[in-house]
């Protein structure tokens, strides 16, 4: 079972990947394209050119993990942040829950996030050294 703490770094590489690469053939992507060292514990994913193929490359310990998930049907959501173009370096970070909602197939780039809560507008009372809490309203 492949386990992604909070505390660990996730790279999503920006160009697409061949597939058929293993260990070494990504390891060594990840040092070329990414500058960045496989041996650093961080994990790294791959996309495939129609994206429904992803390889995530993972160093612990004692060696190399190479996790593959293939979709049977539809793709990836990972338009704008992976170019077809396998020669393009670089990558972006990825929270874990951005990597399960991938992997799971949610696409959230057209999510609202919605405010929660209201600023309070504090001040304090100097006669009384007393502090008051008065919400911000909005007038219609």
């Amino acid at each position: 079972m492949l386990s992604l703490s909070h505390c660990q770094r996730i790279y999503l590489a920006r160009a697409s990947a061949d597939m058929r690469k293993g260990f070494n053939g990504l390891s060594a992507l990840v040092r070329e394209r990414l500058g960045k060292d496989p041996l650093s514990g961080d994990a790294f994913v791959f996309v495939g050119r129609r994206r429904t193929m992803l390889k995530i490359l993972l160093w612990d310990v004692s060696g190399f993990w190479l996790a593959t998930k293939r979709l049977e049907r539809g793709t990836f959501a990972v338009r704008g942040r992976v170019t077809p173009d396998r020669d393009a370096s670089g990558s972006h970070a990825l929270s874990v829950a951005e990597m399960m909602n991938l992997l799971e197939g949610i696409d959230v780039r057209q999510a609202m996030y919605h405010q929660h809560y209201s600023t309070a507008d504090l001040r304090i009372d100097e006669s009384s050294s007393q502090i008051s809490h008065d919400l911000e309203t909005s007038s219609a």
